[in-house]
C-alpha cells in the first residue's frame, strides 16, 4: 500500500555521515505501515561540522524523534537537554526523542546486544571477549559485557588508542571491571583471538559498498569463535561469512 504524506504526517528519522546504506526507513516504514500510524521515517546524511545546526532544526521543525549513527552518537550528546541514565552512563546515544522542543538522548544499542546474544543462547559471563572500535557503539557494548561479568579487551588503530584507554578507564570505574585496551595490529589481534570466547566488531569495516572488506584476517578466527558483527548492511558481512 501506498503511504500517504499529509500535513497531519509526524516525522521521524535518522542521522549519520554516511546514511545512504541504512536500512532504518525501510524497516520503521513498514511497521508504520502495519501498525496504521500516520507517521514518516526519512534518512538525513548530517556532516559533523553540521551535527549542531541539524539538531537545531530537528527541534524547530518538530521532528517526533531520531535515531543516530555514525559518527555522531557521542558528539549529540553535548546538544541534548536531557539523557536517559544508561545513555549517560554509556557515554552515547542512538536514539533521541522530542517531547515539546526538550531532546532527550536513549541508549538501546546496549540491550539490543544482549538481546541478540541471549537468542543465541550466548552467556557472556565469565567469557574472554575481544571488542573492536572504540566509537558509540564499542561504549554500549563495552559497558553491558563488562556489567555481564565478561573479561573485555579493546581494540582500536594506533591513531585511536587514546579513546580506547578513556573508554576503558570509564568502564572500569563504572562497573569495576578491568578491561584490557591494546593497539590492532595483527599480531596484537591474532595473540588475544587465541583465548577468545567472543568477538565483536563494532566498527563500519565491511558495510555497504565496501562489503569485501573485514577486520579480521579469516584464518584468524576459529570453530568455537562467537562473531558478532554490528554492521547489517550487508547482512552477511565478509567477516560472518568466513
Amino acid at each position: 500500500m501506498t503511504q500517504r504524506i499529509s500535513g497531519k504526517t509526524t516525522i521521524c528519522g535518522i542521522i549519520g555521515d554516511p546514511v545512504e546504506h541504512t536500512m532504518s526507513p525501510a524497516m520503521h516504514n513498514a511497521a508504520f505501515a502495519e501498525t496504521g500510524l500516520d507517521w514518516v521515517y526519512a534518512a538525513f546524511h548530517v556532516k559533523p561540522d553540521e551535527l549542531k545546526a541539524a539538531i537545531e532544526g530537528m527541534r524547530a521543525l518538530g521532528i517526533a524523534g531520531f535515531n543516530v549513527t555514525i559518527p555522531h552518537k557521542i558528539n549529540v550528546i553535548p546538544l541534548l537537554d536531557r539523557l536517559d541514565p544508561p545513555a549517560e552512563k554509556i557515554g552515547a546515544v542512538n536514539t533521541v526523542v522530542n517531547r515539546g522542543g526538550v531532546l532527550t538522548g536513549y541508549n538501546t544499542d546496549a540491550s539490543g546486544f544482549l538481546r541478540a546474544m541471549a537468542e543465541r543462547g550466548i552467556d557472556p559471563a565469565g567469557k574472554n571477549v575481544v571488542i573492536i572500535g572504540a566509537g558509540g557503539a564499542a561504549r554500549a557494548v563495552s559497558f553491558v559485557l563488562s556489567e555481564s561479568r565478561a573479561n573485555i579487551t579493546i581494540m582500536n588503530r594506533a591513531s585511536g588508542m587514546e579513546r580506547v584507554v578513556t573508554l576503558a578507564e570509564a568502564v572500569a570505574k563504572s562497573t569495576g571491571g578491568n578491561p584490557g585496551a591494546l593497539e590492532l595490529s595483527e599480531a596484537n589481534l591474532k595473540q588475544v583471538l587465541k583465548k577468545a570466547d567472543i568477538l565483536v566488531n563494532t566498527t563500519s569495516v565491511g558495510m555497504s559498498p565496501d562489503c569485501e572488506q573485514s577486520p579480521v584476517p579469516g584464518e584468524y578466527l576459529r570453530p568455537g569463535l562467537a562473531v558478532y558483527d554490528i554492521v547489517y548492511n550487508p547482512v552477511r558481512t565478509k567477516l560472518i561469512r568466513e
